[in-house]
């Protein structure tokens, strides 16, 4: 049908066929880190899936970096068998569509099944992977008590529903042990954990081991540490959009991200990659503008839906803990746990530094009474902790400070009574427990 033909057709109203058109372009360069493609920089924006034809079969990257010359793509798998000249076209954002099928099950950054439970079924909603979060002035108040059962946390840091808290520790000091402890939590609907850039045998591990029956309502996002950068990029983004899913379906949310830093190590590979400056430890600027629009997803949605309570560990290089994103996810946050090796090789665990550790929203879930009980063994720890050099060398006799005979006589008792493995049933009641504790002491 010529032009004139389908002019005629047009004015006359008749059925009219319209072919659906995909921009496309070309792979003009191939190199390790990404490919580039020519003839769609007109046509794609930053953050875009790509779809390449790969031996015949579809590969998706990622729009990393535009200019006149083409589009710098990043391949999401480690390997993409792309030559010069495969067609490249736009996909769009990318999207899921959770459902309430998808608790008990494992999936990776794609949303796609790992387990062997069959296909997931998709749901009615669609969520955007890196949706924003709620509007400020439309968010719900964060003031409704929770309780861990962890009872230094209960005891020194408490939480509530919708609360943003860090787990900051070195490597080797329990910090996958506490995640697990917390994710045991009661009260939650749902629990949806971000395992990124994990070893492989933990995966397992921690679903069976430590979820064990609570796992039915467990959503699971895994990016394992021999996937590409883009996906354990993509793997935090992922979790957070399947708990924004169910906060708006009015539940609780347990969302727990280990760990952030990987997400970070991941975006500096990617931003690296796109020809961005380094400007802190190899750190890129995108780096530290990416990471608070993931955490501030996190928290209560707006009047009237959930809540999400989320728990993220930070990996400190080294026992820095000035770490360039240590700083910049702790004034993120609505407070921090700090794990000290010091405290782990005393073997008192959870090895929660109390004096370090502080939550922004304790005040709303402690009783008068409970905060000035929780402010007064603060002190006697800090005054115990200071003068251990002082007493180990016996330049201190008893008698010479009543404070300092109380701290000395109380705190091994409180240590004594917080010690708590992953074995150990969760506490109901920390307060009570603690009393009880010292009192048989």
């Amino acid at each position: 049908m010529n032009a004139l033909a389908r002019l005629e057709q047009a004015i006359a109203g008749g059925p009219q066929t319209h072919e659906l058109v995909r921009i496309s372009g070309a792979v003009s360069e191939v190199t390790p880190a990404a490919v580039r493609v020519a003839g769609l920089s007109r046509f794609v924006r930053l953050g875009e899936r790509i779809a390449l034809s790969a031996n015949g079969r579809e590969e998706f990257g990622e729009a990393i970096r535009i200019d006149r010359d083409g589009v710098l793509v990043k391949p999401f798998a480690t390997t993409v068998g792309v030559g010069l000249g495969a067609r490249a076209s736009v996909a769009g954002a990318m999207t899921l569509r959770p459902a309430q099928s998808w608790k008990g099950r494992v999936i990776n950054a794609f949303g796609e099944p790992l387990d062997e439970a069959g296909p997931l079924l998709p749901g009615d909603t669609a969520m955007r992977v890196d949706g924003p979060p709620p509007e400020a002035m439309k968010r719900a108040r964060v003031t409704r008590p929770i309780r861990t059962g962890v009872k230094v946390i209960d005891l020194f840091t408490p939480l509530c529903a919708g609360q943003r808290i860090g787990v900051f520790a070195g490597s080797g000091v329990g910090k996958s042990s506490l995640l697990s402890m917390l994710a045991r939590a009661p009260g939650f609907g749902t629990i949806v954990i971000g395992l990124v850039g994990e070893r492989g045998r933990e995966v397992r591990e921690f679903l069976d081991d430590t979820l064990g029956a609570m796992r039915a309502n467990a959503v699971a996002v895994v990016s394992t540490s021999d996937e590409s950068a883009m996906m354990r990029r993509l793997a935090p983004n992922t979790a957070m959009a399947v708990a924004e899913y169910f906060r708006d379906q009015g539940e609780d949310v347990l969302l727990i991200i280990d760990s952030v830093t990987r997400l970070a190590h991941a975006a500096r590979d990617v931003a690296l990659a796109a020809g961005e400056p380094a400007v802190a430890r190899g750190y890129t600027p995108s780096v530290f503008s990416a990471l608070p629009k993931l955490l501030e997803r996190a928290g209560p949605g707006i009047e009237g839906v959930g809540a999400i309570t989320g728990i993220f560990s930070v990996l400190i290089d080294g026992d820095d803990h000035n770490d360039p994103v240590a700083d910049s996810i702790r004034g993120t946050l609505d407070g921090h746990l700090v794990l000290d090796r010091a405290i782990a090789d005393q073997g008192r665990y959870p090895a929660v530094n109390v004096l370090s550790s502080v939550s922004r929203l304790a005040h709303h879930v402690w009783t008068p009474e409970q905060r000035v009980l929780a402010t007064r063994m603060k002190g006697l720890v800090a005054r115990f902790e200071d003068t251990r050099d002082l007493r180990l060398m016996g330049g201190y006799q008893a008698g010479a400070d009543a404070e300092l005979d109380t701290a000395i006589a109380l705190v091994p008792r409180i240590y004594t009574a917080l010690h708590q493995d992953m074995g150990a049933p969760l506490s109901a009641d920390v307060f009570q427990d603690l009393a009880s504790a010292l009192q048989q002491g």
